[in-house]
């Protein structure tokens, strides 16, 4: 029997790399697992420059874009933007997440969220990754911001590369081959894993499975850590092929219990810019 689910994404407006890596990389797992079927429903929130003000406005617009997913009704809702949940502090994506939850609880939606700075960790977690390397496309600064979190989380940070680019819709036109070499760049001796792209929107998918075959150690990326997460939270055996060791299917957890729904901050309640028929303003 055939089971169709519903994938809720909350993404950045700027963000054109979730609606395309995780439909391939479930679509790919339809191919090993027909009876298993997914549909795509994504809410945006107004983001084009990845600065700390922009990210603040964009999280300001949290609870409108949840209301407007939830009339979809999905079976898992995903928050895309990693660095938006790291940038504001040790352990914050359990908060983000447990907001989401308040929001979906008051519109009579009782489903998994998963963000993917918490996918990140939980999916460095599965594959006992202790010690890691990392690429971003972010500025420096944003890129200690992460290791700084990741770290706080228990997982040393050996090395990390950032590519500093500070527009969003750049950061979705690398060359996902590119990182076939960028990954040489980072020392990863004695790395448990090598995070090839610490962002949803840097696209990595193409080269996630050749970097892990070359490095000879687990590849994943905060796209291929989000999918483990919404699988296992579905309840499904987290594969997809060609997608590296985290979604072989050789590697599961336990589904999260589902976080108490906790009220937004009066700031992320508030109409943000650019809502109100004018543009936001680029940082």
């Amino acid at each position: 029997m055939m089971t169709e689910y519903r994938i809720g994404m909350i993404v950045p407006s700027s963000n054109t790399t979730m609606e395309t890596e995780l439909p391939r990389m479930l679509h790919a797992r339809e191919d090993v697992t027909p009876e298993d079927r997914f549909t795509f429903h994504a809410s945006r929130m107004r983001m084009k420059h990845v600065t700390p003000e922009e990210l603040t406005r964009m999280n300001a617009q949290t609870e409108r874009a949840t209301i407007e997913l939830a009339d979809a009704r999905p079976d898992v809702v995903t928050s895309a933007c990693l660095v938006a949940i790291m940038a504001q502090g040790a352990g914050y994506h359990c908060h983000a997440e447990a907001q989401i939850t308040g929001v979906l609880d008051a519109e009579g939606l009782d489903v998994p969220v998963v963000s993917s700075a918490g996918a990140l960790l939980r999916g460095l977690d599965a594959l006992g990754a202790r010690r890691i390397a990392l690429v971003t496309p972010y500025t420096k600064p944003l890129t200690k911001l992460v290791a700084d979190y990741i770290e706080d989380a228990g997982i040393e940070v050996l090395d990390a590369l950032s590519l500093e680019v500070s527009d969003n819709r750049e950061v979705a036109q690398l060359d996902p081959e590119a990182l076939r070499e960028h990954w040489r760049r980072v020392n990863t001796r004695g790395a448990h894993a090598l995070v090839l792209s610490a962002c949803v929107q840097m696209r990595s998918l193409p080269a996630i499975q050749p970097v892990e075959d070359e490095a000879g150690l687990p590849v994943l990326s905060a796209a291929t850590a989000t999918v483990f997460t919404i699988l296992t939270e579905l309840g499904l055996r987290p594969q997809v092929p060609g997608a590296g060791h985290l979604l072989s299917g050789e590697v599961s957890m336990e589904p999260a219990p589902r976080r108490t729904p906790e009220p937004l901050p009066k700031s992320a309640a508030a109409p943000p810019d650019g809502l109100d028929g004018q543009p936001a303003m680029a940082q």
